[in-house]
């Protein structure tokens, strides 16, 4: 006899069992493509009359517009505060300095904790789900921002926030890596961080608008900042959830064969030989294991590679959680200050996507990521070194136009050095993770008491800049030792000691990889 729960719910039944099949079929579908990609016969001969450009269009189509605007609402809810300072909400709140800036800090304490849980669930969960349900979540965090009443309370939403917005970043990054192969990556990085820049711009134009609602509903300009971001971020990902792609294997707008030919480039990156006559055919480990995620965390790699993502993000935190303010302490109103932000990260987009665009070209991440650090090194030199208002507004230019593009860099450099799905996984999220503690550091440089020349915030952010250059030198170093080794063993015939399945377990620590420099 049916149960009185079955028969009042038949709607939750008949969705649950179109749910199951729909997953199973899927399933299947994953199972049947790697059974022919990896199977002896096919070669990249077997994909000869595809037209690789066409494919990689259609994906860029339907898969980087909406990252962006997902990264764009991210990015525009973490640094909106920022903006909401300049509009009171410290005066409202009654804060001090300090108080304000440990409102900044904690936030990515939890954000670092909750990034490599939130990556591993990325993949089980699946992203058409995971993704929108964290927006909703941190744009629910947001809108409720906007009635704090005090500082306590402002805190614990920075806490919160922290928690909910940890996935978007690294799991946007991770999952672009399944659809695309490491010789194209940076360009659609870049594309989808690119949104960063344009939400700076964004930020300031949207919050000297929605200050001006300041007293409707008896609420304050800042509180509305946070208000009516925080609902558009939950709007967007209803939309996400009908949007968004979940993997290569199972992406409707490619035919069969252009979705074998995409998992087929992606089993086989990375690897010397890649997939040819003669030669140990390794692809790329997909399974879960648990030995992955704890390799990531033994990986020397990535533990350098975060000395350079600070070299980077600290200056990133720095310039967007205080651009305004700096600007406004030049002696210019809190409406030109938000305004005077918006070339800046303009210019700083276009060129975020125009050296991704050569770093794909040539193959090469370091001399990019380099050469963008030494220019933040001139930019920061002509903030802390003059007092004239148009000097340092152009030092802040070149800072922006050289981290921009820099950032990108950086989180592709390491996940192309990277092998075995899950590992990849980890290890994006250690990098970034732990790499955005230093948002908590750079959250903590320009101290209200510095003003306006704010000395130690720029020589600490050049402290950064220098130690991530260094490390970029040792990894650098390193890599082309490696790569040097590995070619002299394949010479020696070293690689017939191992099975392609042992090889592929190794991930990038087999003889087969190479590093990209």
């Amino acid at each position: 006899m049916a149960s009185s729960g079955d028969i009042s719910n038949p709607f939750k039944t008949e969705v649950e069992h179109r749910e199951y099949h729909e997953e199973k079929e899927a399933h299947d579908e994953v199972h049947r493509i790697n059974a022919v990609v990896t199977a002896p016969e096919t070669t990249l001969e077997s994909f000869a009359d595809l037209d690789e450009k066409k494919i990689l269009r259609k994906m860029d189509v339907r898969l980087i517009p909406m990252l962006a605007i997902l990264y764009l609402l991210s990015f525009l809810d973490r640094g909106n505060i920022g903006n909401a300072k300049i509009e009171g909400l410290q005066e409202d709140l009654g804060m001090s300095s300090d108080e304000y800036n440990l409102c900044l800090t904690v936030f990515f304490f939890t954000y670092a904790a909750f990034e490599v849980p939130s990556n591993l669930l990325l993949k089980k969960l699946r992203p058409s789900r995971w993704l929108p349900l964290i927006m909703v979540a941190w744009g629910t965090v947001m809108t409720l921002m906007g009635i704090v009443r005090s500082f306590h309370g402002l805190l614990i939403s920075r806490l919160f926030l922290g928690v909910t917005e940890a996935g978007l970043y690294p799991g946007c990054a991770y999952y672009l890596t399944m659809w695309y192969s490491r010789h194209e990556i940076q360009l659609r990085q870049a594309m989808f961080f690119s949104a960063a820049s344009i939400a700076g711009a964004f930020s300031g134009l949207l919050a000297f608008a929605i200050a001006r609602m300041d007293g409707i509903g008896n609420l304050e300009g800042w509180r509305w900042i946070f208000i009516l971001e925080g609902l558009a971020t939950i709007l967007v990902a209803a939309l996400a959830f009908f949007v968004l792609h979940d993997f290569p294997e199972t992406a409707s707008f490619l035919t069969e064969k252009e979705r074998e030919y995409v998992v087929f480039r992606l089993k086989y990156q990375g690897q010397f030989h890649g997939k040819e006559p003669g030669h140990t055919q390794v692809a790329q480990a997909e399974e879960f294991d648990w030995r992955y995620v704890l390799a990531a965390f033994k990986d020397w790699q990535i533990w350098i590679n975060i000395f350079v993502y600070w070299g980077v993000v600290c200056p990133l935190y720095g310039i967007s959680l205080f651009l305004p303010t700096i600007i406004r302490n030049l002696g210019y109103t809190s409406s030109t200050a938000q305004l005077m932000t918006v070339p800046i990260y303009i210019a700083a987009a276009v060129l975020s996507v125009l050296f991704a665009f050569l770093s794909d070209r040539v193959g090469k991440r370091s001399p990019f990521v380099i050469a963008f650090m030494l220019t933040m090194i001139v930019g920061f030199s002509m903030c802390i070194s003059s007092t004239n208002p148009h000097v340092v507004y152009g030092g802040v230019f070149v800072v922006a136009c050289a981290i921009y593009p820099a950032f990108p860099g950086v989180v592709t450099w390491l996940s192309n050095n990277l092998a075995g799905s899950y590992k990849r996984s980890a290890g994006m999220a250690i990098q970034i993770g732990v790499g955005n503690l230093g948002g908590a550091i750079a959250s903590n440089f320009y101290r209200q008491s510095d003003a306006p020349r704010y000395v130690l915030g720029h020589g600490l952010e050049l402290g950064f800049i220098c130690a991530g250059i260094i490390a970029a030198l040792i990894l650098v170093a390193a890599y082309a030792t490696i790569n040097k080794q590995r070619d002299r063993i394949i010479q020696e015939g070293g690689d017939a000691q191992y099975t392609a399945a042992e090889l592929s377990a190794k991930g990038d620590r087999a003889v087969t990889f190479r590093y990209m420099i």
